[in-house]
């Protein structure tokens, strides 16, 4: 069964940090393509960032120089380093893997709260 589990959010000052793991398991995480989503209330779904095993990290303008995605394929952890954080980056942050056969598998979610 795969299953991913997000962690690390919670409270953050306006140009704080937080990082967020997404652990994965039930799979073999280092070949496939994952990214970073986000939803915040009364707002559709948003991708943030995405990275592939062997290509260069890909990130949506709005976190664009402030955030980074990385993996430790060995742990099967991806990793969300965000930076210089602002209001409007107050979702619910979401993890996904998509397998070798095309299929997407989400995390639950991690709240992410910018405030002072």
């Amino acid at each position: 069964q795969v299953q991913l589990v997000e962690s690390g959010g919670g409270l953050a000052q306006p140009g704080g940090s937080l990082r967020l793991p997404c652990a994965a398991s039930g799979l073999n995480f280092s070949p496939n393509p994952m990214g970073w989503y986000r939803q915040a209330p009364g707002k559709e779904r948003e991708w943030v960032a995405r990275t592939s095993s062997g290509g260069s990290p890909t990130y949506a303008n709005s976190v664009k120089g402030r955030f980074t995605i990385s993996r430790d394929n060995a742990k099967n952890i991806a990793y969300l380093q965000m930076n210089s954080l602002k209001r409007e980056d107050t979702a619910v942050y979401y993890c996904n893997v998509v397998s070798a056969g095309g299929y997407t598998y989400w995390g639950q979610g991690t709240q992410v709260t910018v405030s002072s």
